[in-house]
């Protein structure tokens, strides 16, 4: 089910169910000359659309444009990259309407600069807000002083459960540590080009490579098709299992 084709009735279902609201958080980002610029948010647009077919959940509009940064090419590569304060403040506002409608069940699921699953300056950024957004959805609606009311004496056994707010919005990678060790990661080199060939075949043109070479394409020759599917698969167990 998609969130901007929910009516309300399905909307209070899905807040009566707990259902899994999923976010894209991608990027418009140079990938080569043979990679699409939504490369980021496709990858985690397409296993989110695999998951959908396993488990009862919801994908909310994607978010594309973002802190993506001008690491890999400047900005005449067509990149576009939102300043990280500026894109904190407005995932902020996002998320406090969320919780706010009544949603507890938010992720936002993230594949750019998730290597071993550190922390980037985007990621940071989501995490950033959605713990802010969750300081302030708590003080608006149960007062200053809320944690230290009797109310959460349970607080501390309650940590990374549906009772714990800060448990509300959780920013998770595509690709865990684990996923990434059993397969590989990159920028689209062999890994990301694998895995972006297997869920949208269209946005792969393995024939233009040799329009710009870079260190960090080189390795897409070997990307294939099995390669990718593997890490398809890979991806989906462990999101099924981390998306509750």
């Amino acid at each position: 089910m998609y969130l901007d084709k929910c009516f309300p009735k399905e909307f209070e279902n899905a807040k009566k169910n707990n259902t899994p609201v999923v976010i894209v958080g991608g990027t418009v980002e140079y990938h080569g000359a043979h990679c699409a610029y939504g490369c980021d948010s496709l990858v985690a647009q397409g296993l989110l659309e695999k998951l959908a077919k396993k488990k009862d959940i919801i994908i909310a509009p994607s978010i594309s444009y973002s802190p993506s940064s001008y690491a890999v090419g400047d900005e005449t590569t067509g990149t576009v990259h939102i300043p990280e304060n500026i894109f904190e403040e407005y995932v902020y506002y996002v998320f406090m309407s969320m919780l706010s409608s009544g949603l507890r069940n938010i992720y936002v699921l993230i594949h750019h600069q998730f290597e071993q699953e550190n922390l980037m300056p985007m990621t940071l950024s989501y995490m950033k807000a959605a713990k802010r957004a969750t300081m302030a959805y708590m003080e608006k609606t149960r007062g200053q002083g809320w944690w230290g009311s009797e109310e959460y004496n349970s607080y501390y056994e309650d940590l990374g459960g549906g009772d714990d707010p800060f448990s509300w919005i959780k920013v998770i990678p595509t690709m865990s540590k684990q996923v990434q060790d059993a397969t590989g990661y990159d920028h689209a080199g062999e890994f990301e080009s694998s895995i972006l060939m297997s869920l949208y075949p269209e946005t792969v043109k393995l024939e233009r490579l040799g329009d710009v070479a870079h260190w960090f394409t080189k390795s897409a020759e070997k990307a294939n098709k099995e390669l990718g599917d593997k890490m398809v698969e890979l991806s989906l167990k462990w999101l099924e299992e981390k998306i509750v």
